[in-house]
């Protein structure tokens, strides 16, 4: 089975978190969040990942982006989706949002250095959606694409290439190092 029953759920219990319960956005456009997390499932799938990274990959932005009145939490994870699952999403998630954009990415970047590979490859997923969405918004619109972050573009670059290099370091070989590399050619460019 490839459609599988995990895979159901995780697409409905996303869809839930970040389009039911908040209407989510893209960053600065009238695009459903859900596609990110969906286009994270799709690209762990072409990596040839299992089927508990790719409903990882599904859900990784539950805890972080779930409202206070429908909290995700590891424990609720766990129970649906099982402790691996679980443990990877807690994994990619910026746990503490009440810290600086400096400090939890300064935490996120060196908690890299603890992932296993398939925490890496969900985060790598993640990385390749986001910077490639990026990219392309940059293509359309020059600078204005970085006005609805919530730090500069200098900053906004340095973290993705900082965080690319962090994800090559620790696994050269992983199925995504190519389109990593592709995508720090392509952030390089709009560095200046």
């Amino acid at each position: 089975m490839i459609y599988t029953d995990a895979i159901r759920r995780s697409i409905k219990f996303s869809v839930k978190t970040h389009e039911v319960y908040q209407k989510q956005k893209r960053k600065g456009k009238d695009v459903a969040y859900i596609t990110h997390p969906l286009t994270v499932g799709i690209i762990l799938t072409r990596a040839g990942a299992d089927e508990e990274v790719i409903v990882a990959g599904i859900l990784h932005d539950t805890i972080e982006d779930s409202v206070p009145e429908k909290k995700v939490t590891v424990e609720m994870l766990t129970e649906r989706f099982g402790t691996k699952v679980a443990d990877l999403v807690s994994d990619v998630t910026e746990h503490d949002r009440t810290l600086s954009w400096e400090d939890r990415k300064r935490e996120a970047l060196e908690h890299i250095a603890h992932f296993s590979h398939e925490s890496l490859l969900i985060k790598s997923a993640d990385i390749l959606s986001n910077g490639t969405e990026l990219v392309d918004d940059f293509a359309r619109h020059g600078e204005a694409a970085f006005g609805h972050f919530h730090a500069s573009k200098e900053k906004t670059l340095g973290n993705q290439l900082r965080v690319i290099e962090a994800l090559l370091g620790r696994w050269p070989e992983s199925p995504l190092a190519d389109d990593l590399r592709n995508l720090e050619r392509d952030l390089r460019r709009i560095e200046g």
